[in-house]
């Protein structure tokens, strides 16, 4: 089992930035890719970005490249997700996940974080 806690979302105007982290626990070995998607009312959970461990294959959706940067401290077991330049678009929760080969649907992923809501207002 692996235990994600998702933090730092909140409340901001367009153009603010925020950087949520995630942190993981448990038998975190198991799962070599770890990724942020987020979910708007009345929408399906979307990718955001995914990292593995190791720090290499990092992928961005379309709709975040150039805005967002996903790191992690693996000493920490903890992932971040950067956000700059917000828009209301990006309002959404958002979801830390865990899997052990990643992909970019959620179907991939076995472990989630209970999630944190991100809300930028114009």
């Amino acid at each position: 089992q692996v235990q994600l806690v998702e933090s730092g979302g909140g409340s901001v105007q367009a153009g603010a930035s925020l950087r949520l982290s995630c942190a993981a626990s448990g038998r975190t070995f198991s799962s070599a890719v770890m990724a942020w998607f987020r979910q708007a009312p009345g929408k399906e959970r979307d990718f955001v970005a995914r990292i593995r461990w190791s720090g290499s294959n990092i992928d961005y959706a379309d709709s975040v490249k150039g805005r967002f940067t996903i790191s992690r401290d693996a000493a920490k077991n903890t992932v971040y997700l950067q956000m700059n330049s917000l828009k209301p678009e990006d309002t959404a929760v958002y979801y830390c996940a865990a899997g052990p080969y990643g992909g970019l649907r959620s179907n991939n992923y076995d472990y989630w974080g209970q999630g944190t809501q991100v809300t930028v207002s114009s």
